[in-house]
């Protein structure tokens, strides 16, 4: 009975990869969205430098204060 339970599973696991296999589509993007694109994976890496220095600004005073 567990088998049959599982089996069954397994093939509705399989039959909806298919399908969202199938349902996916290779639209063309519109040139303002991909320029939008392309600037926002520039400014990723800024901003996550900011963030990092940030932290490490903070663990710095963390560290001296807790060496006064």
């Amino acid at each position: 009975m567990q088998h049959i339970k599982t089996l069954r599973r397994s093939l509705g696991a399989v039959a909806a990869t298919g399908l969202m296999v199938a349902q996916q589509a290779q639209a063309a993007i519109p040139t303002e969205a991909q320029a939008a694109l392309d600037a926002a994976k520039e400014d990723g890496p800024a901003i996550a430098a900011i963030v990092l220095g940030i932290i490490i600004a903070i663990a710095a005073f963390k560290y001296i204060r807790r060496a006064l």
